[in-house]
């Protein structure tokens, strides 16, 4: 819409539409003029680790004190919301411990919608396969990245637990992953008994179950389950396309996370030799998901600490590379705004949109996205961020 305005009255909005509606009211304050105003983007896959930058060893990041990754973690959701990401899904991590921090106005950064401790089959994606068996489910009973479950009764349990720490999504590896050392991208690794009892005990309470899934078996398992989200999604094909549809799933497709780990080229040799067999597949049926009418929320799998790949402050690459795969632009900033909070099910916030009542995020862009999505890519040229009606960006930080 050009010659818009968008009006902030607190942490909502109370008008969004042409000059001429805009109630008389809202020029009583001093006016910022804009390019292109957007709502803040959502980043529906991420996880706030901590670790080291560049390193993706799960066994090596669990050796390190919290404190120090919490600290780490903390400039990651700085940079975030400098990149124009005022919300994220936190789907494995620190995000329950970091979440209310940032609510509580300590910490700047995304509103954070955590899951809590991934939940993974022993010897799964989840695990520490570096560790012995007893070792892995003493960092387990930490609670911040990982809880190792077997059998229906456990997978209650463990879903319960989270629920316990406040989680506002369920994250399960329906399928082996590309970090993890033993597990294969291909193979489900929850029966669909035991997904059922995740679903099920997630949804008591309202929450929605977000599922890693590269292989198709673990795609199918999970939306026979009745997941609402699917992670990375890399074997994707015909039939699990129009699963999706009929299940109203939606896909969290991740291309960032792929791209960075291919550019990076710092895996151990059992990541790579993973990664080079689902990349190229990945990419291919993204595009075939995207033709089919999937669903898509944007989300990237960051991770990482500083200026090293797949880290935080990087979740506008995402955006162009949706625009490679086949979407119109459009699509992509829907997939970055409005689609986020649907991920979040029934717990869904007014968010992602330029509407009345709505959460008042706030992007003001230095170019036209819908001409180069590279402009949403570039922190720099997200120029002001207001997060629930506060400036945060343009504005200088205290303290």
């Amino acid at each position: 819409m050009r010659d818009g305005v968008v009006v902030i009255d607190g942490p909502l909005l109370t008008y969004a539409g042409p000059r001429d509606g805009a109630p008389a009211e809202a020029s009583a304050g001093e006016p910022v003029r804009a390019r292109t105003v957007m709502p803040g983007m959502w980043d529906c896959h991420t996880h706030v680790k901590g670790g080291r930058p560049g390193v993706f060893d799960s066994v090596q990041l669990v050796q390190e004190h919290p404190a120090t990754r919490a600290a780490r973690g903390a400039q990651g959701l700085r940079r975030a919301l400098h990149a124009g990401v005022t919300s994220v899904r936190e789907v494995g991590g620190m995000g329950l411990q970091l979440a209310p921090v940032v609510a509580e106005g300590f910490l700047p950064g995304p509103a954070i919608y955590a899951a809590g401790a991934v939940l993974s089959a022993t010897g799964g994606h989840g695990d520490l396969h570096g560790l012995p068996t007893e070792w892995a489910h003493d960092c387990a009973r930490r609670g911040t990245e990982f809880r190792l479950a077997d059998g229906e009764a456990e997978c209650a349990r463990a879903v319960r637990e989270q629920l316990r720490h406040n989680a506002r999504i369920i994250k399960v590896c329906a399928s082996g992953g590309v970090l993890s050392v033993v597990d294969d991208p291909m193979h489900q690794e929850f029966t669909v008994r035991e997904l059922r009892t995740i679903v099920e005990v997630a949804g008591l309470a309202e929450r929605s179950v977000a599922a890693h899934c590269h292989g198709k078996a673990g795609i199918m398992a999970a939306l026979e389950a009745g997941v609402l989200t699917i992670e990375h999604g890399s074997h994707l094909d015909d039939e699990a396309c129009a699963a999706m549809k009929e299940a109203g799933a939606i896909l969290v497709p991740t291309l960032t996370i792929i791209r960075d780990l291919l550019d990076g080229g710092m895996l151990p040799p059992y990541a790579a030799r993973k990664l080079a067999g689902i990349a190229q597949a990945h990419r291919d049926n993204i595009a075939r998901a995207h033709r089919a009418g999937v669903r898509i929320a944007m989300g990237t799998d960051i991770q990482s600490s500083g200026d090293a790949p797949a880290a935080w402050g990087r979740h506008g690459r995402e955006t162009v590379l949706l625009r490679e795969i086949g979407m119109d632009p459009l699509d992509v900033i829907e997939a970055a705004t409005a689609n986020g909070p649907a991920t979040l099910g029934r717990q869904a916030p007014r968010s992602g949109l330029l509407h009345e009542g709505f959460d008042a995020d706030v992007l003001i862009v230095d170019g036209d996205p819908l001409r180069d999505l590279s402009v949403l890519a570039d922190p720099s040229r997200i120029t002001a961020v207001w997060q629930a009606g506060t400036q945060v960006k343009g504005l200088t930080f205290a303290g």
